[in-house]
């Protein structure tokens, strides 16, 4: 009730101001797409638009914790700061015209609707960026019919922001992603990424920092300067992707991908998803001649990021997954998670511990050690375990045991010089 107290008003004088910030430009802006015209007016949804109201104050009372319902307003109040923000550094006007409503059941809606809020706050949709945070809410909590009735309400919402001539189409991908950005900033577990913001000194981790960043700005200067052509403005959704991950490579480290017991946040799964899905296509791609993992010793095998046919083919009891880019197979094997930024060296500290997990999971059974391409991550990590284990005379019979099996792995100079800092710790 206290953070309600506080988000009503907030919403409406904050949200008002706006308005009468962005009425007083002469020439407010409009971005909006020639298909758009033939976009229906429909009366009837001015229903499911108001409705997001009696959803936004019933959602806090499906909070189960004091944690829950913090979370829940931080996130709804850090949409309404970033929204009313860029209607104010970017002011936008929608820029049809309502069709006349006569004496229709609806017009009072709209004729209060009219009153309060004007054509002006418009990318990213506030309607569409709350909208995603109450789904996830009302999500978390319902189940079987219930669930899909939440899922249909929403979509109705959704489509409710055009076909009620409230938005153009621009602000609705804007929305959806300034509600996924909330959502990553105020997880449902832990604190937000940017408490545990370390810049990094390493040379490996900014370098690919660094050509991420690069292809976010390549990628947005197409969007932006590609034409006019309107679809190159996607572009801007894999440049935010390669920000975000260029980002956790420069500072937020793993935990900025958000994943948990192998799998990702729903924020990080949209968000970057043109990411993942390169990723996951490249994993493919380097081992399409060595698809199968292959066992190096007692139970302990070695391969790429599987999927479920493969961990069933493999009658694999438990799965250690090194990566933090990759989404891990759910089903009835135990996963553990262990996330590895790609491409950068693992330190004794990470090679300690993955290879403590190993020794814990293979008593289960047959364990799958995996990263994107079983080549690097993975190896040095069961590179570790030998050691540890004395499977392993030196680091040399470690790396020469899991060439004998899978050829293709590759444990250079750094690699090596860090297990041998490992075992001199034994």
């Amino acid at each position: 009730m206290a953070w309600l107290l506080f988000l009503g008003p907030f919403f409406f004088l904050s949200y008002g101001f706006a308005n009468w910030w962005t009425a007083t430009f002469s020439h407010p802006g409009t971005v909006v797409f020639a298909w758009e015209s033939s976009i229906p007016f429909v009366a009837w949804t001015i229903i499911p638009y108001w409705s997001i109201d009696l959803s936004y104050g019933l959602s806090f009372l499906l909070c189960r914790s004091r944690d829950e319902v913090d979370c829940h307003a931080r996130r709804l109040c850090s949409a309404q700061v970033i929204a009313i923000t860029c209607f104010m550094a970017f002011p936008l006007r929608f820029s049809f015209e309502k069709p006349p409503l006569d004496d229709s059941i609806y017009s009072a809606f709209y004729t209060a609707l009219a009153g309060f809020d004007k054509p002006f706050n418009q990318a990213p949709s506030l309607h569409i960026a709350l909208l995603l945070i109450l789904w996830v809410r009302y999500r978390a909590v319902s189940h079987g019919v219930l669930r899909h009735l939440a899922d249909f309400w929403s979509f109705l919402i959704l489509l409710s922001v055009l076909t009620t001539y409230q938005h153009h189409f621009i602000d609705v991908p804007t929305g959806a992603l300034l509600g996924l950005f909330c959502l990553w900033l105020w997880p449902d577990q832990g604190s937000t990424p940017f408490s545990c913001w370390r810049f990094s000194t390493s040379p490996e981790r900014l370098r690919l920092g660094t050509r991420y960043l690069a292809g976010a700005t390549l990628c947005t200067v197409f969007a932006l300067f590609g034409d006019g052509h309107g679809w190159l403005l996607w572009l801007l959704w894999p440049a935010t992707a390669l920000l975000l991950v260029a980002l956790n490579y420069f500072g937020f480290g793993p935990d900025g991908f958000q994943k948990c017991e192998g799998r990702f946040a729903i924020s990080t799964r949209w968000i970057l998803a043109p990411y993942i899905a390169m990723a996951w296509l490249n994993s493919r791609i380097w081992t399409i001649r060595c698809p199968h993992p292959v066992e190096i010793v007692d139970g302990i095998w070695l391969g790429r990021m599987p999927g479920r046919k493969d961990m069933r083919d493999g009658r694999f009891e438990s799965l250690l997954d090194l990566t933090a880019e990759l989404s891990a197979p759910s089903g009835d094997w135990t996963v553990h998670y262990l996330p590895w930024l790609d491409l950068v060296t693992p330190d004794a500290t990470q090679l300690r511990m993955a290879a403590q997990h190993i020794e814990s999971l293979r008593s289960q059974g047959p364990l799958l050690v995996c990263c994107a391409l079983g080549f690097s991550r993975s190896a040095s990590a069961v590179a570790a375990w030998l050691l540890l284990g004395r499977h392993a005379a030196s680091v040399d019979d470690a790396v020469t045991m899991i060439a004998a099996h899978r050829p293709q792995c590759v444990l250079g100079m750094k690699h090596r010089k860090t297990l041998e800092k490992l075992q001199l710790t034994m």
